[in-house]
């Protein structure tokens, strides 16, 4: 099954990028504006792109500071039943962050444009935990 790899490198502590990845506020300047967003294995994280697009993610996995992962369970088709994680890695005052979309069923156009839209993500990401303004989809031209 292809994976999407990503590896990004923040200029702040891990706890400053895992706060972006499981919190409301870290995630609607990161990734979308629109979301319901927990922070407890098993609960479900929503996602609004739009007003016919969601997707659903439930928490299979958190450690503080170091690791997130989401199960996909409804969005588009392509998406579902595929994992989410985000590794993160603290070293000499920087964060190794680590982006893993795996178990897709196929390499298509809908996955090349995901492999292009989680990079801008993993800037967006990395512009908010350094300098507070990210760049959500709200933001973005497509």
């Amino acid at each position: 099954m292809p994976n999407i790899e990503h590896l990004q490198i923040a200029n702040v502590s891990s706890s400053i990028v895992y706060d972006a990845l499981t919190t409301s506020k870290g995630l609607s300047e990161v990734w979308t504006n629109e979301l319901i967003v927990q922070n407890r294995t098993g609960l479900i994280n929503e996602f609004r792109f739009g007003s016919n697009d969601i997707t659903k993610m439930e928490i299979l996995e958190i450690v503080s500071n170091s690791r997130v992962v989401w199960k996909c369970i409804d969005s588009d088709p392509e998406w579902i039943d595929t994992l989410v994680s985000f590794e993160i890695e603290e070293k000499n005052q920087k964060s190794y962050i680590t982006l893993k979309h795996s178990n897709w069923r196929e390499i298509t156009t809908f996955y090349r444009f995901c492999n292009y839209n989680w990079a801008i993500f993993l800037y967006s990401l990395k512009s908010y935990c350094e300098d507070g303004v990210g760049l959500p989809y709200q933001k973005r031209k497509f």
